[in-house]
């Protein structure tokens, strides 16, 4: 099969997926899509749960391995779509629907760059295809749960809108609760310890705090105090403030630190919901990082999250697509960007397989 017959397969594959909701954790028909595509092409798969991978077929246990990732879920459609987000619709050389960007198009380009390599023999490196769940909940049965069944994995490129330019680094995740406490009251009595009136040193001291440590790739750590709850009722002084924190974690600080540092200094308490999510990185003068800078593709750091962050391999966030689209209203993905993503994508592993 030619890369453009695979091409053009790769988008039907990618319009029948955005026809068929696939929210986190509910997956399980376009799990089926893919089982589709490795049985129409013969090639020998595993579905675990809704997660569908695949090893290519001289795989080799004494060779480092090459993982090629991106998810088939989505988020929810918000509330300024124009256009029908469960319907594949090609207008001015742009596929619109839910998912066709983020990661849809990287998803079908990966398996298309796969089943190109599938068959082919004395490759440096082994190569393992996994088309997962849950990325967008960053969820239990997702890539984070696949790792234990997969073979190690040395190395991945991990299928998120980029324009095909190499992000050679991830900003982590932390989500913290944080509680500002007060003395409940009437409204109508003095009250020198009113919750909300507390929040106001507390909001700025979260506005203020800066981390020392910045990142040649990744900058500066970015905290974001992005939700805030308090109070039932007019005349009731509540007893306490809630606030949600957005932390983004370069890769000079592990989440463990940020988490410490954030207990010890806050003006409040704080919890972290997970320390899981990481910063990821991969160094640039990595054989893939550097057959992309050969093909005149850019580095950079990502400022948001992929499964790269459940990796503990170096890895590499490439794909086609446009990263300021993901979760917009009416999505898109241009189509000559999948026709060039194959291309690339191809060309970047002929050079290090």
């Amino acid at each position: 099969m030619t890369i453009q017959e695979l091409t053009i397969k790769a988008i039907n594959l990618l319009k029948n997926l955005i026809e068929i909701p696939s929210f986190s954790s509910e997956e399980e028909q376009t799990a089926q899509l893919l089982e589709n595509w490795f049985q129409e092409y013969n090639i020998p798969y595993t579905r675990t749960q809704n997660n569908v991978w695949s090893k290519n077929k001289h795989f080799d246990d004494n060779k480092p391995t090459l993982l090629l990732n991106s998810h088939h879920d989505t988020v929810k459609p918000n509330n300024g779509y124009t256009k029908d987000p469960f319907k594949a619709i090609v207008e001015d050389g742009k596929l619109y629907g839910l998912g066709s960007n983020d990661a849809g198009g990287c998803l079908v380009s990966l398996l298309a760059t796969y089943t190109h390599f599938y068959q082919k023999e004395n490759l440096t490196y082994n190569l393992v295809f996994a088309g997962t769940a849950e990325e967008e909940s960053s969820g239990s049965n997702g890539l984070n749960g696949l790792l234990k069944t997969l073979p190690n994995i040395d190395v991945a490129i991990v299928g998120e809108p980029t324009l095909m330019n190499l992000a050679i680094a991830e900003k982590g995740l932390v989500v913290f609760d944080a509680e500002v406490a007060g003395t409940p009251s009437h409204a109508a009595h003095p009250n020198h310890d009113n919750a909300i009136y507390n929040t106001i040193e507390v909001l700025q001291w979260f506005k203020d705090v800066e981390f020392e440590k910045t990142s040649e790739t990744l900058g500066d750590v970015k905290l974001t105090v992005t939700q805030i709850n308090a109070g039932k009722q007019h005349n009731a002084v509540p007893s306490e403030v809630k606030l949600v924190v957005d932390v983004r974690v370069n890769d000079q600080y592990t989440n463990q630190e940020i988490s410490a540092f954030l207990q010890e200094h806050a003006p409040c308490k704080i919890q972290p919901r997970s320390l899981n999510l990481n910063s990821s990185s991969i160094l640039k003068e990595h054989p893939l990082v550097q057959a992309g800078i050969t093909l005149g593709r850019k580095t950079y750091g990502s400022p948001t999250l992929s499964d790269q962050a459940v990796l503990s391999c170096p890895s590499l966030k490439l794909g086609p697509g446009d990263s300021t689209r993901s979760h917009t209203a009416d999505e898109f993905i241009y189509l000559q960007e999948i026709e060039e993503g194959i291309k690339l994508y191809i060309k970047l592993l002929n050079k290090v397989l």
